[in-house]
C-alpha cells in the first residue's frame, strides 16, 4: 500500500491584467490613456430613447431621477504614439474588453459630470467674468479712490 498521496499543483489562473484593448482609428495602434474617465448622463428622455429605452420607460424614469448614469459609456483622453497627440474620445463598451470610440462630440460634454465648462460657467455675466480676469488690478474703476 502507498500511503503517500500524490498531490496535483493546483492550477492557477495565471492571466495577468490585461490593457484595454483601445486602438487609434487612424493608425490601429494602442492607446494610452492620459486622463480619468468621465462618466456620461442622460437628463433627458431623447437621450434615453437613442440608446434603445422606450419613450414611456424614460419619461417614467428621469420624472422620478433628475439624472441617469449610462453604464459602460464615457470621455476620455487618450495618447496616440503615431499621431503623437492627445484626443478626447467618446468609449462605449461593446462587450467583454471590446470597445468602440469616436472622437467627442462638443454635446456630449454637457452630458459630462465633474468637468469645467469650456467657457466658463454659462450663469456669470460678461461683466463679472471680465473683473474676475483682472486679478487684483482695479480696471474701470479709475475715478473711484478709497
Amino acid at each position: 500500500m502507498q500511503d503517500k498521496c500524490v498531490q496535483k499543483k493546483p492550477t492557477r489562473n495565471r492571466k495577468r491584467s490585461q490593457r484595454r484593448a483601445i486602438y487609434c482609428p487612424t493608425h490601429r495602434c494602442y492607446l494610452d490613456s492620459v486622463s480619468q474617465k468621465y462618466p456620461l448622463y442622460a437628463d433627458r428622455p431623447e437621450q434615453l430613447q437613442s440608446r434603445g429605452v422606450s419613450r414611456r420607460s424614460s419619461r417614467l424614469v428621469l420624472a422620478n431621477q433628475t439624472t441617469v448614469a449610462l453604464e459602460g459609456e464615457w470621455l476620455e483622453a487618450f495618447w496616440c504614439d503615431e499621431c503623437e497627440a492627445t484626443t478626447w474620445y467618446y468609449v462605449r463598451r461593446t462587450g467583454d474588453r471590446t470597445y468602440a470610440i469616436a472622437p467627442a462630440p462638443q454635446e456630449l460634454w454637457q452630458q459630462v459630470h465633474g468637468v469645467i465648462h469650456p467657457h466658463g460657467n454659462p450663469s456669470v455675466g460678461e461683466f463679472t467674468r471680465k473683473q474676475a480676469r483682472c486679478g487684483n488690478k482695479l480696471k474701470n474703476f479709475g475715478a473711484v479712490r478709497g
